[in-house]
């Protein structure tokens, strides 16, 4: 393949890192094709080539349905997981990550019926009710086959190696950037900035030892004491001059502002207030001011 479509020495360099070429010891008598030789220990090594002239393949099949939705990616298999749900998030198409739901595809009375346009699915073997399914409703298949996976019922086979999860990220990562490229949503110029990483799988024990040694390398860290740069030019202006005040102009404002307290109303009623208070006070012979005798 030539042109802007032919394999570039960058993406070959990621797919023999990843394992892309290796296939298993037992093959399938379609896949031979796709064999390019066989080792010593009986490892089938696949066609690069081939392998990428079938990926363009199905990018350009999966383009050519109007509605992306209407594409759906599956994988049953954990390797397979995090790479459809990537693949589907960044081209719109429509994941079923873990089980696949039996008549889901064919019976319409249940809730999970789906009427997809275009499969792509992570491994045959895995995922062979899907693909059993949608040979009953004519649904176009594309798969990713390793040297031991069968054919039947899949119209595009792209030959990789499924057992390794970095190879099925890897390829969902190239399927993801060819059909993204195809639509016109990113250049071939630029590389594309998402890393293959994100596409691969990540065992929970792993992401609990990478969790632990960052909490670990924090605790690790020594902690520096906060200090004060006191070379810092100050901000206010403390040479301006401040009148001075004294308490007597300060007590004559208070005065001035504080309100005047309401006069006491007289009462004329009340008795007149003596400074002598040791006179008595009743005449002697009285008792609350009234003879001793009563009245």
């Amino acid at each position: 393949m030539s042109g802007a479509l032919a394999l570039t020495e960058p993406d070959i360099l990621k797919m023999l890192a990843a394992k892309t070429h290796i296939g298993s010891e037992n093959s399938d008598f379609q896949m031979l094709q796709y064999v390019y030789k066989r080792r010593i220990d009986g490892v089938h090594i696949i066609n690069l080539k081939k392998t990428w002239e079938k990926l363009v393949l199905a990018a350009r099949a999966i383009v050519a349905i109007e509605n992306p939705s209407e594409v759906f990616a599956i994988s049953t298999r954990q390797q397979g997981q995090r790479a459809v749900l990537k693949y589907s998030k960044y081209t719109g198409a429509t994941p079923i990550a873990g089980r696949f739901t039996p008549g889901a595809f064919t019976n319409q009375i249940q809730a999970a019926f789906r009427e997809p346009r275009l499969l792509v699915v992570a491994d045959p073997l895995a995922d062979h009710q899907s693909i059993v399914e949608a040979s009953y409703v004519n649904i176009p298949v594309i798969a990713f086959c390793d040297v031991d996976s069968p054919l039947r019922y899949v119209d595009i086979a792209i030959p990789c190696n499924t057992k390794a999860p970095h190879s099925l990220g890897l390829m969902f990562w190239f399927l993801t950037r060819e059909v993204l490229r195809l639509r016109a949503m990113i250049s071939r110029d630029t590389p594309w900035e998402i890393m293959p990483d994100m596409f691969f799988y990540r065992a929970p024990e792993d992401v609990d030892k990478e969790e632990q040694a960052k909490q670990e390398a924090l605790a690790a860290m020594p902690v520096r004491p906060i200090e004060a740069d006191y070379s810092a030019p100050i901000a206010e202006d403390w040479s301006a001059e401040v009148a001075p005040t004294s308490w007597a102009d300060e007590a004559t404002d208070f005065a001035q502002a504080a309100p005047a307290a309401p006069a006491a109303p007289e009462q004329w009623s009340a008795e007149p207030v003596t400074d002598d208070w040791t006179a008595p006070a009743t005449t002697p012979g009285t008792w609350g001011g009234q003879p001793e005798g009563g009245w």
